[in-house]
């Protein structure tokens, strides 16, 4: 411990000892110091934040998705500082003031540049921020115009939301254009190659469509001409059963019935409607209409006569017989209608055999015309949904643009920090002029202490005797004393003074 305290004094003594020149390197560096941070230009800048949303008034553009709307967007943001928008903020700001030539445009536009940022935030947040450190103009120019830069930036935004949605929608209405007139013509010329076709072996290709096309309806229609055939044919066979089980006449007895036909007669007909819809002999009704049947026989072969028995024609006969020849003409017609069917495919198989390239060619020619359609009527729909678009975002712009915070006049500049450099000076100069003066003192071989002077000569050292002055020595050396105090205190002084000088100056530019 004793070691440490020892080597304290020490340094403090060699320190001491070089106080002038300490104080002098100090008051130096200080000096160059201030100077050069007295040359730093001062450097204004204003933010404003805006908030950018796509229009969803319509779906998105014909060929386009969500993803290239936001693409869109990240295009306006980087094209705002293109070189043409530059121009116009030199132009619509106090910068024109400064400029001469196109040369000094040039030069304008590349300090904008450099000096313009536009940061991407979350939620479709953007913040446009411009600084202006200009060596010709004040600091109130400065700020000024780093305010105007920014809502220069925002003007600009708002144009090119509203005009840039009409260029891309004439660009695009023009390609659509080109493509639509394009296909036109391949759409006539397919046409026309396939109506010569069509005339040159129009005896070949009767009908619509291609042979392999025709024969595949032929076939299918063919099936269900013969489903309905086998349906024809079984109606056809029940009624058959049942007429040869139905008698053609039925014996009538002297009791009254309705129209000349006796009740026996009348259920008849009904047992016979009744079966002619398809009930079974199962059926309620069926079941019903046997048992009045039943009765209406056992109470004639009670009651009646052969005398006044009479016989007369059934009418579930006639009814039966009614339904066999419509359903045999429906049978006929399903079957001249099957022959007509299958020597149509017929014929169109052995077309098809005879001549394959035809029925090939035929096929090529109409699936090139229907893929030609479906384009070109597809081109004219997204013409038509472009045209409506382009008209809205001519009344509702392109995005939706949305000032959060205006830019504002910067009161202070935001480089540098001038009082902080000053500051860091000071204690910069003052640990100069120290850090020397112990390096000088650790460079020369000196012995401030007894105990230094023992263990470098090895020799005990008996004692040490202090200086002893005069009052003249005293008195001067008080003097000295006292302008090195002013000196050093003078260095805070100047400090202060530059640090109060700052603000006062940013007080005037603002």
């Amino acid at each position: 411990m004793t070691s440490i305290y020892e080597e304290v004094q020490i340094a403090i003594h060699g320190i001491w000892s070089r106080r002038w020149l300490a104080l002098a390197v100090a008051w130096g560096v200080a000096l160059l110091g201030w100077l050069v941070v007295s040359l730093i230009p001062n450097s204004y800048e204003s933010r404003a934040r805006v908030y950018i949303e796509a229009q969803s008034i319509l779906s998105p553009t014909p060929g386009t998705a969500p993803v290239d709307q936001m693409q869109q967007l990240d295009q306006i943001r980087q094209t705002l500082t293109s070189v043409d928008n530059l121009v116009q903020v030199v132009k619509g700001t106090d910068l024109a003031k400064t400029v001469q030539t196109d040369r000094d445009i040039g030069d304008k536009v590349s300090a904008l540049k450099a000096n313009i940022t536009i940061v991407s935030q979350q939620n479709n947040m953007f913040e446009i921020a411009a600084k202006s450190a200009d060596r010709s103009m004040s600091d109130r120019q400065n700020a000024i115009v780093s305010q105007q830069v920014v809502n220069k930036l925002l003007d600009i935004l708002g144009q090119e939301n509203m005009t840039g949605g009409k260029a891309t929608t004439s660009q695009t209405l023009r390609i659509l254009d080109g493509q639509i007139q394009a296909r036109a013509k391949d759409l006539a010329n397919a046409e026309q190659r396939r109506v010569d076709f069509e005339q040159k072996n129009i005896g070949m290709l009767p009908g619509s469509g291609s042979i392999g096309t025709r024969i595949d309806q032929t076939r299918g229609e063919l099936s269900q001409i013969e489903s309905q055939i086998m349906a024809a044919q079984s109606e056809l066979a029940g009624i058959n059963g049942q007429l040869a089980s139905t008698p053609q006449t039925i014996d009538v007895g002297g009791g009254g019935g309705t129209a000349g036909v006796s009740p026996l007669g009348q259920a008849m007909g009904e047992l016979a409607q009744a079966r002619a819809r398809g009930w079974t002999d199962s059926h309620p009704d069926v079941v019903a209409i046997k048992r009045q049947i039943a009765a209406l026989r056992g109470a004639g072969s009670g009651t009646g006569s052969a005398a006044t028995m009479t016989r007369t024609p059934n009418p579930a006969y006639i009814q039966l017989r009614s339904l066999q020849t419509e359903k045999g003409a429906a049978l006929s017609a399903l079957q001249a209608r099957r022959g007509d069917l299958a020597g149509q495919m017929g014929g169109m198989t052995a077309k098809q055999v005879e001549e394959p390239g035809i029925a090939a060619e035929a096929t090529r020619l109409g699936r090139d015309y229907d893929a030609l359609k479906a384009q070109y009527d597809k081109l004219v729909a997204d013409r038509e949904e472009t045209r409506l678009r382009g008209d809205v975002q001519s009344e509702a712009g392109l995005f939706r643009v949305r000032l959060i915070d205006p830019p504002g006049l910067p009161s202070a500049p935001a480089k540098p920090n001038r009082p902080l450099l000053l500051v860091g000076v000071l204690i910069a100069a003052i640990g100069a002029g120290l850090g020397l003066a112990f390096v000088l003192g650790q460079l020369q071989t000196t012995y401030a202490t007894a105990g230094r002077l023992e263990r470098a000569t090895g020799i005990p050292v008996m004692g040490a005797i202090s200086e002893t002055l005069g009052a003249a020595a005293i008195a001067k050396r008080r003097r000295m004393l006292g302008i090195l105090a002013g000196a050093g205190g003078g260095l805070f002084v100047m400090c202060l003074a530059l640090v109060v000088l700052e603000f006062v100056q940013r007080g005037m530019a603002a």
